[in-house]
This record gives C-alpha cells, sequence and structure tokens, in this order.
C-alpha cells in the first residue's frame, strides 16, 4: 500500500491498540480462513465467523499467529484491507482482486476458483496483479514505475507474506484491496508519521508533525477524504463476501 495505514487516523481518531488476533468462533474446521489485515479497522472489518484475522505486527508474531490458526485447521488465507493505486484508472474505493501477488522478483498465482468466485461477489472489482512491499510508497513517479515494471494495479503491506505463507504451508490464498490513494496521489509526511508497526495510529505524531509543516494540510484533508470511501468500500465488499469470504460453495479451495 502506499499510504493504506492512514485510513486508521482520518476514518476513527483513536489509539487504541486491537489484539493481533481476534476471535474466532467455532465452526466445521475445513472452513476455517486466515484473514491477514495490517491496521486495526480493517481487522473489525475483517472479523466474523469462520475467520481467523491477523493484524500485521512483526514476522515473528504473524508466524506465530499463523502457527496457531494451522492448529485449529485453517487451510485458506486470504490478504484483505486497503491498498495504493498504481493502475492510473484506479480510484478511491475500488476493488482489486489479485491474478497474482508481485513479491519482488517473484510472481504466485492466487487461488483461481476462489478468486473467480471474489469477482462475482463483488460488482466492479477488477482482475489484476496486486504488489506486496515492506515500506510505503508516496511518490507518484514511483507507483507509476512500479505499474510500469509489475503491471499490479495496487500495492499493499500484507498480500506478499500471504503469498510467502500459503506457499510454505501449503495454503490456498486470494488477496482482494480497495483502494485509498490514488496513482497520482503525494501521501503527506505527517500521515506516515501517524504509522504504528502494530495497526494502530498515532494521533500525536501526526499532529506533531502537521505542526512542523502545516502546509500538509490540505493534503491530509484529501486523504481523510479518500479514506472514508474506501472505508465504506471496505465494509460493503465485507457484506457481499459473506461470512467465508466466499469459500462457501467453493468446494475445490
Amino acid at each position: 500500500m502506499t499510504f493504506a495505514r492512514f485510513a486508521s487516523t482520518s476514518s476513527q481518531i483513536d489509539e487504541d491498540t486491537p489484539p493481533t488476533v481476534v476471535e474466532m468462533v467455532p465452526r466445521p474446521v475445513e472452513r476455517f480462513v486466515i484473514a491477514l489485515v495490517g491496521l486495526a479497522f480493517e481487522a473489525r472489518i475483517a472479523a466474523g465467523p469462520g475467520v481467523f484475522v491477523i493484524c500485521r505486527d512483526t514476522e515473528k508474531g504473524v508466524a506465530a499467529s499463523i502457527g496457531h490458526a494451522l492448529e485449529r485447521g485453517c487451510r485458506s488465507i486470504i490478504s484483505f484491507g486497503v491498498a495504493g493505486g498504481l493502475a492510473p484508472h484506479l480510484r478511491p474505493g475500488n476493488w482489486v482482486v489479485a491474478s497474482s501477488v508481485i513479491d519482488g522478483k517473484k510472481s504466485r498465482s492466487t487461488d483461481r476458483v476462489w478468486s473467480e468466485k471474489i469477482l462475482e461477489m463483488i460488482p466492479g472489482s477488477v482482475h489484476m496483479p496486486i504488489a506486496g512491499i515492506d515500506s510505503a510508497i508516496v511518490d507518484p513517479q514511483a507507483k507509476r514505475r512500479m505499474h510500469l515494471e509489475t503491471g499490479a494495479g495496487v500495492v499493499d503491506m500484507e498480500s506478499h507474506l500471504v503469498a510467502r505463507l500459503a506457499a510454505t504451508h501449503g495454503l490456498s490464498f486470494a488477496a482482494v484491496r480497495v483502494v485509498i490513494d490514488p496513482a497520482h496521489r503525494v501521501v503527506p509526511v505527517a500521515a506516515l508519521a501517524g504509522m504504528r508497526p502494530d495497526g494502530g495510529t498515532s494521533v500525536t505524531a501526526v499532529m506533531r508533525e502537521l505542526i512542523a509543516g502545516p502546509s500538509q494540510l490540505s493534503g491530509l484533508l484529501r486523504l481523510a477524504y479518500d479514506a472514508y470511501a474506501a472505508r465504506r468500500a471496505l465494509q460493503r465488499a465485507r457484506r457481499l463476501l459473506g461470512p467465508d469470504f466466499g469459500l462457501l460453495g467453493v468446494s475445490k479451495v
């Protein structure tokens, strides 16, 4: 994501840190699905019966949570949440269902049957590669370059981890992301300052950076508006996907 993490500031101003793992409701083990997210508000939206939600903190923490999920019988994993736009035609609130996940020089195909089911369930969604990276991209030129080099429609900071985990543990995987900042948007430094490793937001850090650079205010307001649109799209898609993120009735996953 180019600046997906700012969504938690713009849509809900709090500094509560959610648990890394959201409560899992008992269901038949073959229908558990792991949802890996990067933000506290994404975790709350993703949670539901049959879903084991992991909010990224550290790779070690994610690995421990994955181990626990596998012990419970989870055999499928999805990357879910907001992402930064790379393709120039994508706007805030647009949905991308991954055909593959780009991780550096590697490209891993998502589960075809599951992804096609998700595409059917979210009207207007597009099927494109999604890129995963370890740090945010904020410059429009860098976004354009990544799109040209990879063909990816969006970029986030979790999908490549999902692809790696799926390959390591033999899991079916999918990735579905909603655009928050379009490719042409410059992300203010003040927004990045509020990002916490646990998926929460430091409002104090955002305000401190804004005081130091008040010219960033208009950019922050624009980003807040985009984040509102992305959050509403995320909530709508979660309802459309149902309790199992589209897994129900997909016998091959």
